[in-house]
């Protein structure tokens, strides 16, 4: 069972409820360009691991095929809909996983729990992502690793048309932010030394760029 936290983010208002999306977002066909991505996010996990907003499940196939041993896999996930399909897809796929309700911004683990933290395509959509990054930080060892795959926000014309089109899109899409300066904010944290960040032309406008990367929980704060 998942550990009460004794320094947890703040709580935020408002029910995650999106059964259209979520039945919508099954139907949508994953790119055989994601799957070096997804692996690049499941390569060697050992320890605990935890994998924040799940979705349907679609990283699980991908953590059985590297799995270690020892690896004890935590997930969370908010929307209903989408976490009853992850259970699912946990069963289908032979991961056993404690996927608990809760939302980025407030991780109900303790301090230091996990060796590796996932997201995958995750920041487009939490209402605040400094207080979930910073509750990332807080839940992962000194020395852990924060793996990511997210859309961001490009520039020049596609840019504008990113923006024009992010309300729109913010409605029909579970709340997904097309213009998100995600990596700008992940290389600005001093939590976290940046081992690797790169950008990845891929993708169908407006839903592009994609940049994966690793920060590693810094074991003391910067000077």
């Amino acid at each position: 069972m998942a550990e009460e936290s004794e320094t947890t983010g703040r709580d935020h208002d408002g029910e995650i409820d999106h059964p259209v999306f979520a039945a919508l977002y099954d139907l949508i066909p994953q790119s055989l360009f994601l799957r070096t991505h997804r692996e690049y996010l499941a390569r060697d996990l050992s320890g605990r691991v935890l994998e924040i907003g799940v979705g349907n499940g679609a990283m699980f196939p991908y953590v059985v095929e590297g799995a270690s041993d020892d690896l004890e896999y935590h997930a969370i996930e908010p929307d209903p809909n989408m976490r009853s399909r992850a259970n699912r897809r946990a069963r289908e796929s032979g991961l056993s996983v404690d996927l608990q309700d809760a939302r980025a911004e407030s991780l109900p683990y303790r301090d230091d729990t996990f060796d590796v933290v996932l997201s995958g395509m995750v920041f487009c959509t939490v209402q605040d992502p400094d207080a979930a990054l910073a509750e990332v930080a807080r839940v992962l060892k000194p020395g852990g690793e924060f793996r990511f795959l997210e859309h961001v926000g490009t520039d020049g014309w596609r840019r504008s048309g990113q923006d024009l089109l992010n309300p729109v899109w913010e409605q029909a899409a579970g709340g997904c932010q097309l213009n998100r300066d995600t990596v700008d904010r992940f290389a600005d944290r001093d939590e976290f030394a940046v081992a690797e960040i790169r950008r990845l032309e891929f993708g169908i406008f407006p839903v592009t760029p994609f940049v994966r990367g690793t920060l590693c929980r810094r074991r003391e704060p910067p000077v």
